[in-house]
């Protein structure tokens, strides 16, 4: 069994969210355990002094002027997990509810929260012992934080709600129990420290980032070999044109693309005396497209990064002065934008493949049979696949409307604006799952066009990602049931697999 990750609260890798995302085991750094001590300290020192501060001893939101006297205070902080247990929809996926419970761990473990140490080692001990909350995916704005779907998990640590042990969908205390932990009766402001940040959108927003990733480097390979379908030039990927505009991504994609089909015979065979000029957008400004999506997925990930690493509840604590400030740190302000510009860089990313299919399909730009069959009109072949990649390049393209440039007012007026972060990043996980299936379908139709130029071979590298499809999927002779290779495909592109042994040559994603 590999060994759990080990978390440095504020110092966390992105490498190591994503290892999260994937099911990695973690434990937190034993260093953050002075600083929750002393942060608790604080709290307690605050209540004794009877003095009014949000979140320890006054109601929330529109009801902060009101005082709760001390022996209310438990009962206060029980009450608001409760309310705010208000979520709706499908419970979220377990893989993104334990990323939002480490992202929530490492934030508390900062000391600027004022948890006890005994809540923040439940919540390490529900990760480690797969205790995973039930969660609604529906009911934040992103602001007053991620309030509803944190409320859930936090109601799970007091022995509410449902949670998932081992894959089992229980009440939360038989669940806790069956772990070997108990519910625990919350202090003064660990029921507001619990609900209140931007874990839920930020553990979204990088889910969806992890897996655009894996799409974007699909979508490379396959742009290269659509092009070899399409015996197009690789001209428009020379360094010079690249480096003289400057992007940096673009400079990226188009050195992948290069060196994608370095040594190819295909090409080869075309490069003298081939009557056409330039080819169609979709291949020849791959670098372009490609590579302002890789720029802004590098963005993204550069300010998700910071958000994980970041403390996002309050009020905070500061231990060295002894008081508890009062902001709006929880505001996911820029979780919305980051998750915008991937929404952005994920349609553009299907949009592009679905032009070089349908490019493909059509024997007067492509130069190959009809629909890539080699009886057409007997056989429709991949007719109706790119209908439906187009099908989901329309449904991406609605989805990609900015969420952050919507707010509405909440609490009375008091929270007046929000940031819309939460789905804004939530469904980016179906974005990405249709752009898969937009480059899965590009990736069948590249592998069919380059099986018409036989016996002439592409690269060594393409050669490789054409084996891996047919041994999967053989090359289409006449009409069968397409929707198994069409899953087939797909899956290739999800797991990784088109890029696999091609780590040197695929841009990754760089954070600071």
């Amino acid at each position: 069994m590999n060994s759990p990750l080990v978390l440095r609260p504020g110092h966390v890798p992105l490498a190591q969210w994503r290892q999260v995302y994937r099911g990695a085991g973690v434990r937190l750094d034993e260093s953050a355990q002075a600083a929750v001590l002393r942060s608790a300290q604080v709290v307690e020192a605050i209540v004794a002094k009877g003095a009014p501060v949000y979140g320890i001893n006054t109601g929330f939101g529109k009801l902060a002027s009101v005082r709760i006297e001390r022996e209310d205070l438990e009962t206060l902080q029980r009450n608001i997990v409760l309310s705010h247990a208000a979520g709706v929809g499908e419970p979220m996926p377990a893989s993104v509810v334990r990323l939002m419970m480490a992202l929530k761990l490492t934030s508390l473990a900062q000391g600027a929260s004022g948890i006890r140490p005994q809540t923040l080692a439940l919540l390490e001990a529900m990760l480690q012992k797969d205790v995973v909350p039930v969660v609604p995916s529906q009911g934040s704005v992103g602001a007053s934080g991620d309030l509803a779907p944190l409320s859930h998990l936090a109601s799970v640590m007091i022995g509410v709600g449902e949670a998932f042990a081992g894959g089992v969908r229980l009440p939360a205390g038989q669940a806790l129990g069956q772990a070997g932990l108990e519910p625990l009766v919350l202090g003064a402001k660990e029921g507001l420290a619990l609900l209140n940040g931007t874990q839920y959108s930020t553990a979204y927003a990088l889910a969806g980032l992890f897996e655009i990733e894996t799409v974007f480097q699909a979508a490379l390979v396959t742009g290269a070999l659509s092009v070899e379908a399409a015996k197009g030039s690789d001209t428009p990927f020379d360094p010079r044109i690249h480096s003289i505009r400057g992007q940096p991504g673009q400079i990226a994609t188009a050195a992948a693309l290069r060196t994608l089909m370095t040594g190819s015979a295909i090409r080869e065979s075309h490069r003298d005396n081939d009557v056409r000029v330039q080819d169609p957008y979709c291949l020849r400004c791959q670098p372009q497209v490609m590579g302002a999506a890789f720029d802004v997925i590098r963005q993204a990930a550069t300010t998700l990064e910071i958000e994980a690493n970041g403390v996002s509840d309050n009020p905070l604590v500061f231990t060295d002065t002894g008081e508890a400030l009062s902001g709006g740190n929880f505001h996911a302000e820029p979780v919305a934008f980051a998750a915008d510009m991937l929404a952005m860089a994920v349609c553009e990313i299907g949009s592009i493949s679905e032009r070089r299919t349908a490019m493909l399909v059509d024997p007067a730009l492509s130069g190959l049979p009809a629909f890539l069959t080699p009886k057409p009109g007997l056989n429709s072949g991949f007719m109706i696949p790119q209908v439906t990649a187009a099908a989901l390049v329309s449904e991406n393209k609605q989805r990609a409307y900015p969420a952050s440039v919507d707010s509405i007012p909440t609490s009375a007026n008091q929270e007046d604006h929000v940031s819309m972060a939460a789905h804004g990043a939530r469904r980016l996980l179906a974005m990405a799952e249709n752009a898969a299936n937009i480059i899965g379908i590009e990736l069948l139709a590249a592998a069919q066009g380059c099986d018409f130029h036989a016996p002439l071979r592409s690269s060594d590298a393409l050669e490789q990602v054409r084996a891996t499809v047919r041994a999967q999927v053989p090359t289409l002779q006449d009409d069968r049931y397409f929707h198994p290779d069409m899953v087939a495909a797909t899956t290739l592109v999800r797991d990784g697999a088109l890029a696999r042994g091609l780590g040197s040559v695929l841009p990754q994603v760089e954070t600071r």
